[in-house]
This record gives C-alpha cells, structure tokens and sequence, in this order.
C-alpha cells in the first residue's frame, strides 16, 4: 500500500518551490493518478492532500461539519488558505508568499509524511515540535494501549 512515510530536509528557492520528494511524487502518481496537490495551512504547518483526499476532507465538512460549534471559523480559516499546486517537470511546487509567511517559510522546511497526506514545516518549527513530542511521549500511553500497539 502507497503512503506518505518519512521525512526530508529541503531548501526553497527564491522564488518560494518547494522540491516534492521522489517517493510522495510516486505516492501521488501511482495511487492518485494526479501531479496536483491541494495545500493549506494549518495548525503549525502547511498541509498538502492529493485532490481525491482533500475532496473527501471537503465531503466530510459539508456533511459533518455544520454539526459541530464554532465549526464556520475552522472552515473559513482552512478553504480561505486552499491553494492548487500543481508539480512543475522538475517535481517542484510553488508555495504562494502567503501561504509561506504565516509560518515563517522563508528557507529551510521539512516535509514530513502523514500517511494520506504530508505536512510542511519550518525545520526549527519541526525541531522543536520533535523534540515536544518526545518529551510527552508517555502521554500516547493509553491511546497506544487501545490501539494494541503498546
């Protein structure tokens, strides 16, 4: 089964691409069909979904969604940042300078697998988030335990 996994280091360009690594462009070709990628920001990071999971995503606020209180705020906030990227021939996409700015995405990033979809981190953002998680690692305890993974 094709997955996000794993993590790299990249460098943006001056002009604000960002290098798809090989391994996510396969994932994106081989079980998506598609070289385009729908990018928004998030929490602490930018999100990037191959368009059949972001549609999914979309199906699931329109139909759950309104369900939930305050829920308008996190859906404006997500589709208002919603930016089509498409990969270039050299497998880059270009991230718009506002969608960058917000999280401080001027050089060095890490684009980080999240099994249906990948994340994009500033790399001392993703340093410090690594390094918070580790710290509380005993908190996943229960969850884990549930899971049958512990």
């Amino acid at each position: 089964m094709q997955r996000f996994r794993s993590h790299s280091e990249h460098t943006l360009d001056p002009k604000g691409r960002l290098n798809i690594p090989t391994r996510f462009r396969d994932v994106l070709r081989e079980k998506y069909g598609s070289d385009m990628l729908m990018v928004t920001h998030w929490q602490k990071c930018l999100r990037a979904y191959p368009v059949a999971e972001w549609e999914l995503l979309e199906e699931t606020l329109l139909a759950q969604g309104k369900n939930q209180p305050n829920f308008g705020r996190f859906v404006r906030y997500l589709i208002a940042g919603l930016t089509e990227c498409p990969l270039d021939k050299q497998g880059r996409i270009l991230l718009p300078p506002a969608l960058r700015s917000g999280f401080g995405l001027e050089k060095d990033v890490v684009v980080v697998g999240m099994l249906q979809h990948f994340e994009i981190w500033e790399k001392g953002a993703w340093e410090e988030e690594t390094r918070q998680t580790r710290e509380s690692f005993g908190d996943f305890s229960d969850g884990l335990s549930t899971l049958g993974i512990l």
